[in-house]
């Protein structure tokens, strides 16, 4: 990588899906994902060369099952696992990718803190034949005291080594400026985010500007060469919603869209993070920001979590803000479990989240009216209509949650098949008396 007046030359030859796509030519990842998505490869190819659409690929991972992120396409959703120091080992961590592959996870993310991160990333990428990201500032900080201690060197051998490993996707905090730190201290809730407060506390303490900003064409150097897919973080999203678009987070997401051009510029595949707790009335306006300042990049949201007051039950408020983003554009749907807020996520908890945004995506397609969105509606509808219990547990999200329930609310389990269920009887059951109305007209 050298520089040349005023931009980089980078190094090395290119092997990324927007590098394929600006000359016009289609990758065996568009197809696939053209071939899942119902729709021509060329869309697929044009949306890449464009910068609204990434197919996170690493050439490194081996097993990928290619998935598109974009406006064009189905909405998607990531699952967040990850040990911590606390608990959690790569085995159970595995059980959890697993859990979550099974439910339809798109994407994963391991967010694994302490000491265990090497060992439980190398068996996940192993592993998931879905993309996987990570947050490499997480490694880093094992490798030091102090987050002090931190220097743009580790940083970026972090980065390389985890490219090489094969991680489709990375979580950089290169918009958070040492300028946007005072706007966020006095919020109600602070910076939330853990990768951004690391920035910060290593801005304020150096007294110099973020490492990965200054250093930024370095990072592109190491993306293109292995096609990383870079998630521009949303360091400074609201934790509250007293913070909710506020000044911090919009000057954040203003750098983020300078960074997005730089990054199409070099070759390397972009989406954008964002918010966090945000009202719901303000979503809508959220999604359109991201939009208009960074040149319709895909977004990536956690959330958004849409009322405070309910810890235990985040999956829920959360999955209302997220069904709204995804209606207004984004582009994957980051969840949120129960035990957002209050711990390390269960099996239980992951199947929960997993499950309540499948719901949230799905019901956005439906919305945007998608190709063929509602056909597994109106096939578990049919089914449903016609007391198929068996056609309607297997066309549902959770086929194994539904069978349970169904088994549980019988007394005499020989009712299982018959035509009617625990919440009427068979002497009340509504579709049995609509049957008979359109019998008798």
């Amino acid at each position: 990588m050298t520089r040349n007046s005023n931009h980089y030359e980078f190094s090395g030859k290119p092997v990324t899906q927007l590098h394929y796509a600006k000359k016009g030519e289609i990758t065996s990842q568009m197809r696939r994902v053209a071939e899942k998505e119902k729709v021509e490869p060329e869309l697929i190819r044009d949306e890449i060369a464009r910068g609204r659409l990434v197919i996170p690929a690493n050439i490194n991972h081996k097993n990928l099952d290619p998935i598109g992120i974009g406006d064009v396409v189905t909405c998607k959703i990531n699952t967040n696992i990850g040990g911590s120091p606390i608990s959690s080992t790569a085995v159970d961590e595995l059980k959890k990718l697993d859990l979550a592959l099974h439910l339809g996870s798109d994407a994963v993310m391991d967010l694994t803190v302490g000491p265990n991160i090497e060992e439980i990333r190398k068996s996940l990428v192993a592993h998931s034949y879905a993309p996987l990201g990570t947050v490499p500032i997480y490694e880093a900080i094992e490798k030091v005291d102090r987050p002090e201690d931190l220097t743009a060197d580790l940083i970026f051998d972090v980065i390389e080594k985890q490219a090489e490993a094969g991680v489709d996707f990375m979580t950089v905090h290169a918009g958070l400026l040492r300028a946007h730190v005072p706007m966020a201290v006095n919020r109600l809730a602070g910076i939330v985010s853990r990768g951004g407060s690391l920035t910060a506390k290593w801005m304020v303490h150096h007294k110099k500007e973020n490492p990965i900003y200054e250093e930024f064409d370095r990072l592109l150097d190491i993306c293109r060469k292995y096609d990383v897919t870079l998630s521009l973080g949303d360091g400074l999203r609201p934790g509250a919603l007293a913070d909710a678009s506020d000044e911090a987070q919009f000057a954040e997401l203003k750098t983020l869209g300078d960074l997005v051009r730089r990054c199409r510029e070099a070759d390397v595949q972009v989406m954008v993070e964002g918010p966090g707790h945000v009202p719901f009335d303000q979503i809508a306006m959220n999604m359109e920001m991201e939009r208009k300042w960074c040149d319709e990049a895909p977004f990536y949201i956690l959330g958004p979590i849409v009322t405070d007051i309910a810890p235990g039950y985040d999956h829920i408020t959360s999955a209302i803000g997220a069904t709204m983003g995804a209606f207004s554009g984004a582009s994957m749907l980051c969840y949120v479990t129960p035990r957002e807020h209050l711990g390390l996520p269960n099996l239980e908890d992951v199947r929960q989240g997993v499950v309540a945004y499948k719901i949230a995506a799905h019901a956005a397609d439906i919305a945007r009216k998608r190709p063929g969105a509602r056909d597994r509606d109106d096939a578990l509808s049919k089914a449903r209509a016609n007391f198929q219990w068996d056609e309607m547990f297997d066309l549902s999200l959770d086929p194994q949650r539904a069978r349970v329930m169904h088994k549980e609310s019988h007394v005499n389990k020989n009712d299982l098949k018959k035509e009617y269920c625990s919440m009427c009887g068979e002497k009340h059951c509504a579709v049995k008396m609509s049957r008979s109305v359109k019998a008798a007209i």
